[in-house]
């Protein structure tokens, strides 16, 4: 009996309502703790029932990213190379937000899946075809997912999601420690920023032009 109770409750199991389980899973609790075990609870299944559709934890991680790269806007065609690789970038920014647990392994799965493929097919025709080199494609690419990545994880570690926030934090826990005869350029700096009414979501896409800005004469050179 028991185990026709289980064969019924895995009949509504298919590997997309797996990996998107996962993914709810990740998103409110973090990777580290996912396992088979505790994935299977949650979708009312045996854990090795799980196995008939993804083979261990990693294809598990392998599909999960892949969903996350199918997300991200890719570079638009017919549009200057700086305007489609800073929507792309903003729209990467957005995604990661929403699973920050995807941000360490984005770039690590050695068994990519075809969303990550077409993305990153679809960024270096964006960038070969714009005039840059192999390599200079390369080391394009590479700076761009440096900085998204980076800022990303930044991002999801501030205590402040919004200038209001911002302000608040700074006028009720930083600027108390700060004395403006001990630390006379941090209590300008925060005390300017607040009385301007700095929004630090907008540092976001003030680095990233200066980083298109910077590669532009990389392509002319190339």
């Amino acid at each position: 009996m028991r185990e026709q109770r289980q064969i019924a409750s895995d009949a509504g199991l298919s590997k997309q309502r797996v990996v998107v389980e996962a993914i709810r899973l990740a998103d409110s609790e973090g990777v580290d703790g996912l396992s088979m075990r505790r994935l299977a609870g949650t979708l009312g299944a045996g854990a090795m029932s799980l196995y008939h559709y993804v083979a261990s934890k990693e294809e598990l991680l392998d599909a999960m990213v892949d969903i996350v790269f199918e997300e991200i806007e890719l570079p638009p065609e017919g549009t200057d190379w700086q305007s489609a690789m800073r929507r792309r970038a903003v729209s990467a920014r957005q995604v990661l937000a929403r699973h920050p647990w995807a941000n360490g392994l984005m770039e690590s799965r050695t068994s990519p899946g075809p969303a990550n493929l077409r993305h990153h097919e679809a960024v270096t025709a964006c960038l070969r075809q714009a005039g840059f080199s192999v390599l200079m494609a390369t080391h394009a690419n590479w700076l761009l997912d440096s900085y998204v990545y980076g800022f990303a994880l930044q991002e999801a570690g501030l205590p402040f999601d919004t200038a209001d926030e911002f302000a608040d934090v700074i006028e009720d826990a930083y600027l108390p420690q700060l004395p403006p005869d001990e630390f006379p350029y941090l209590n300008e700096s925060a005390a300017a920023l607040v009385a301007a009414g700095f929004d630090p979501a907008e540092e976001f896409v003030f680095g990233l032009d200066l980083i298109l800005t910077a590669l532009e004469p990389l392509r002319a050179s190339a």
